[in-house]
């Protein structure tokens, strides 16, 4: 997915926590949507990065040569421009791009399965 697409603040700002309820019923599983959604992106993004990385590692194993690669240096500013993960999590949380399965819903497709 391309992050830096997705609309996302880069910078903090005030939420309307009554908006943000609104989306599950309840503030704390809009949070915790938000968390569980935040890692998933979070974990997805240090995947990219390292294996973009691993294209500019050198075999050598003495620390004496040390040089700068500009192509690492871009790649690395990149990632930290693009909008946190959080951010990220809320836009898709807000715009309704984050499918939420609750435990209830969870547990009535595992009896209908199994019947």
């Amino acid at each position: 997915m391309n992050y830096k697409k997705t609309g996302a603040e880069k910078s903090t700002i005030t939420r309307d926590l009554i908006e943000l309820s609104e989306k599950t019923g309840n503030l704390y599983n809009s949070i915790s949507i938000m968390a569980k959604r935040s890692s998933q992106i979070n974990r997805d993004i240090k995947e990219e990065l390292i294996n973009k990385l691993e294209e500019f590692a050198t075999n050598h194993d003495q620390l004496e040569e040390v040089f700068e690669n500009s192509e690492q240096i871009a790649v690395s500013r990149f990632y930290e421009k693009l909008p946190k993960p959080w951010a990220i999590a809320l836009k898709e949380l807000m715009e309704d791009k984050v499918y939420i399965q609750s435990k209830d819903e969870e547990t009535n497709s595992d009896s209908e399965t199994n019947a």
